[in-house]
C-alpha cells in the first residue's frame, strides 16, 4: 500500500481516488503507513518469530521428532477415527474443540 499510494495510485483506498491529493499529503500518508508497519512489527514480533511445531499443524503426520510423552498422546490421537474427520475442517478448529485439551493434555 505504501509504494501505491507514494507513486499516486490509490485503489486501495476509494476515498482518496476520488479526491486530488497534495504530494504533502501523500508523503503523510506513506509516513503513517511506515510508522503504522513499525508499530505492528514490535507488537507483534513474538508472533511473527514464534516457531510452530509440525506436530500441531498435522497430528496425524510424522511424529518422530516429537519427544516420548507426546508421541504417546499423538499415536491415540492418529487412531481416533472420529477426529480424524474433525481434522478435516482445519487444524485451528480442530485444536480449538473443548474436548482434545481435557483428553489429550500434553
Amino acid at each position: 500500500m505504501k509504494q501505491n499510494i507514494g507513486r499516486g495510485e490509490f485503489s486501495q483506498f476509494p476515498n482518496l481516488s476520488q479526491s486530488s491529493c497534495q504530494e504533502d499529503d501523500v508523503s503523510t500518508y506513506v509516513q503513517h503507513l511506515n510508522a503504522l508497519y513499525s508499530d505492528f512489527e514490535s507488537r507483534f514480533e513474538d508472533i511473527l518469530t514464534m516457531v510452530i511445531p509440525p506436530w500441531i499443524i498435522n497430528p496425524y503426520g510424522d511424529i518422530e521428532e516429537t519427544n516420548v510423552i507426546i508421541q504417546e498422546e499423538l499415536t491415540k490421537l492418529s487412531t481416533n477415527e472420529e477426529l480424524k474427520i474433525q481434522f478435516k475442517n482445519g487444524h485451528q478448529q480442530f485444536w480449538l474443540q473443548n474436548n482434545i485439551p481435557v483428553t489429550y493434555p500434553v
